[in-house]
């Protein structure tokens, strides 16, 4: 016999066998107890999540001759015959290339006869948001009053491309992510099963990465052991075959990002370039790295919601001592949209490098978290005692830090003191203004009837970028 995947050779064949849809099992097996069996069945969730395997258990189900507790038998000939595809009881339609009119018509004309072997006549409809509009109106009538034997079954993974007319005719369904710890305990269960030997953090990555699909980690899963065919399975494996990134990277660039060191970070994404790894991969998996770095630094008890080691849980919360959370926030902007951008740019190593610089250098942006995060390294460089310098400057800037602006104001003395007494309250009125952004870089002093205002150039210019004409416009006003 030909090999079989995974996926189709460890399909569950009863109830207690499927993961994850607890919620639906319970339903449909007291519905088959309890003789409340439903014309009209609505299965919608992600790929991978189990819903044809519990449509096909379902229709063996109410045809078997003795069911155990609401589960298939497996040995009466109508469990046979459903499960070798022998029956014509069940007949399963790929709505994806039969979605027209003449297709439901078919249908139509096929529900007048009876089961021939079991008590119900079942259509498993499979993407069944691919039937086209004209062919859902003329499926409309079937739906709602179709004969005692017959149950139509209908799934999909686009919920909002049915007609409400159609959800209005069905029990609905919604089948739910699988977490990735129970796809790791089945996929242990199958290793073991077929004599194979793997590491407990190979399976976790592979279930991370399946994304809430079970199919999904068990296609995964039979790449990587034909890839490495009679050696036991490891992490380092797992990561050579799915052209991902070690953990260890990850921190590295974190530290390297932080520290400010641009061409650190350059070498490590030249790294990963050049030992051929899938960079939409590292993009997403760097996404959850930040994600599990916020997530550390917003909780100390949240080790169970990141899927990390116990030790590198503990390097991670005290790499996110590091951080504020605003900076974390920006990080998983930036790559998010670096992530749509690359999937089919051509140019996506000069994108990646470019995303991270941004990282590195807030002032390459222009937005509000741009500038908080500049903000804060002024503040984290002050408090470590170093001089905050800003870039070269240009001719016309002048070669002092501060540079002082004499305006001669025609008032008394006092009326100078008290605008300097409140100062703080002059200023809250204009920083809703083009220039509220410089206010925390201008002081006021007086000596006699002279006002003198001291601007900060540098720190404006870090603040804001080498923006002449802004600058002048600061000097002028």
């Amino acid at each position: 016999m030909s090999y079989m995947a995974l996926y189709r050779k460890f399909r569950p064949r009863e109830f207690d066998d499927v993961k994850g849809q607890d919620h639906i099992v319970t339903t449909l097996k007291n519905q088959i107890v309890h003789n409340r069996i439903g014309h009209a069945y609505l299965f919608c969730g992600t790929r991978g999540t189990g819903k044809t395997t519990i449509a096909k258990i379902f229709a063996r189900a109410i045809n078997c001759e003795h069911p155990i507790d609401g589960s298939p038998c497996g040995e009466c000939a109508s469990c046979k015959s459903i499960l070798d595809g022998s029956s014509m009881d069940v007949v399963e339609m790929d709505a994806a290339s039969n979605n027209g009119v003449e297709n439901i018509r078919q249908l139509r004309e096929d529900v007048r006869y009876g089961p021939t072997q079991g008590r119900y006549k079942v259509y498993i409809i499979d993407e069944a948001h691919m039937i086209t509009s004209s062919a859902f109106n003329a499926f409309l009538k079937t739906l709602e009053e179709p004969p005692s034997y017959v149950v139509f079954i209908l799934a999909t993974t686009e919920v909002n491309s049915i007609p409400i007319t159609i959800l209005s005719r069905c029990q609905r369904y919604d089948f739910k992510r699988i977490t990735a710890d129970e796809i790791s305990l089945r996929m242990k269960d199958i290793m073991e099963k077929e004599g194979q030997e793997v590491t407990k953090e190979a399976l976790d990555y592979v279930a991370r990465v399946a994304d809430g699909s079970m199919r999904d980690g068990l296609s995964m899963l039979d790449q990587c052991i034909a890839f490495h065919l009679g050696k036991k399975l490891t992490y380092d494996s797992v990561l050579d075959v799915l052209g991902a990134v070690d953990n260890e990277v990850y921190f590295e660039l974190t530290k390297a990002i932080k520290a400010g060191d641009s061409i650190a970070v350059i070498r490590i994404i030249d790294d990963i370039f050049m030992k051929g790894r899938e960079v939409t991969t590292f993009v997403k998996d760097y996404i959850w790295f930040l994600r599990n770095l916020m997530i550390s630094k917003a909780s100390a008890d949240a080790y169970m919601l990141t899927g990390m080691s116990a030790e590198n849980y503990k390097r991670l919360r005290d790499l996110s001592s590091l951080f504020e959370m605003e900076v974390i926030e920006r990080y998983i902007r930036i790559l998010s949209d670096l992530s749509s951008k690359i999937r089919f740019d051509n140019a996506k190593r000069v994108l990646t490098e470019i995303a991270f610089l941004k990282l590195i250098k807030p002032q390459m942006e222009r937005d509000y978290d741009s500038i908080l995060n500049r903000v804060a390294v002024i503040e984290d460089k002050l408090e470590k005692g170093i001089v905050v310098s800003g870039t070269t400057s240009a001719p016309s800037m002048t070669e002092t830090s501060f540079e002082k602006k004499k305006v001669n104001i025609a008032a008394v003395p006092e009326d100078i003191k008290e605008l300097v007494i409140n100062w703080q309250v002059f200023c809250s009125k204009l920083k809703s203004g083009p220039y509220g952004v410089v206010i925390p870089y201008v002081h006021p002093n007086h000596d006699g009837d002279v006002l003198e205002l001291v601007i900060d150039y540098e720190g404006v210019e870090l603040l804001v970028g080498r923006d002449d004409a802004f600058l002048a416009s600061c000097q002028d006003v």
